[in-house]
């Protein structure tokens, strides 16, 4: 009996801490973000749109969610609000290349090549928000995801040094039940951004590089 109480406790206040780190993480992102999301015809200019990547088809083209990023990506250079696009995807093995992908895409819908760079280590949102600016040396960006995930990904980007903010994709929403998925997973998914902030854990990283800066004086 008191075993059974024991465990009956020990899962109770495991419930609690879980629940509160959720809602603390959530809390700070939403607060972070605050005043730093827009619509894209309402976004301030910056030089460069950070695309976070969201998958591919078994053909290797982007996913539905990823061409919506794209989409917005492209209204933000098509108006002038941004001047480069930096698309950031995992390409861990030859067979998963999102970059390419994201960029075969935007090319194929009228985007200059040269105004696109490719950042292939881009494994999640933490990573690909260091990697702009430790690797790329990016200091103001808008980052484009599904608006479910703005706060957090312009949490991240801010928490890192970077002068972020984020237009979020809504065509997403014609896809109910997967919306509703992925806002209940970017829920928790606000915990471990917390941990890797708090940790500074590096991502995969490498020589800083000046392709950003080409692509802008290019401009």
């Amino acid at each position: 009996m008191h075993w059974r109480r024991a465990t009956v406790a020990t899962l109770l206040g495991a419930g609690v801490l879980g629940s509160a780190a959720v809602l603390g993480a959530n809390v700070w992102a939403a607060r972070a973000s605050a005043g730093h999301a827009y619509a894209a015809e309402l976004a301030p200019q910056r030089p460069v749109a950070l695309v976070l990547g969201a998958g591919l088809t078994p053909a290797g083209t982007p996913t539905p969610y990823l061409a919506y990023r794209l989409d917005v990506a492209k209204q933000l250079y098509d108006a002038g609000t941004v001047r480069v696009l930096l698309v950031s995807g995992d390409n861990r093995t030859h067979a998963y290349d999102e970059p390419t992908a994201m960029t075969d895409y935007l090319v194929a819908h009228g985007i200059p090549e040269e105004r696109i760079v490719q950042d292939f280590a881009g494994r999640d949102t933490y990573d690909s928000c260091a990697r702009a600016r430790r690797i790329f040396g990016v200091e103001q960006l808008i980052v484009v995801t599904q608006e479910y995930h703005v706060p957090r990904a312009i949490a991240t980007c801010r928490a890192l040094g970077i002068d972020a903010v984020g237009v979020g994709d809504l065509q997403g929403r014609r896809f109910a039940d997967v919306w509703a998925s992925g806002s209940q997973r970017e829920k928790l998914a606000v915990v471990k951004t917390v941990w890797d902030l708090t940790t500074r854990r590096d991502p995969v990283l490498g020589q800083p590089e000046s392709r950003v800066q080409d692509a802008l004086a290019g401009t």
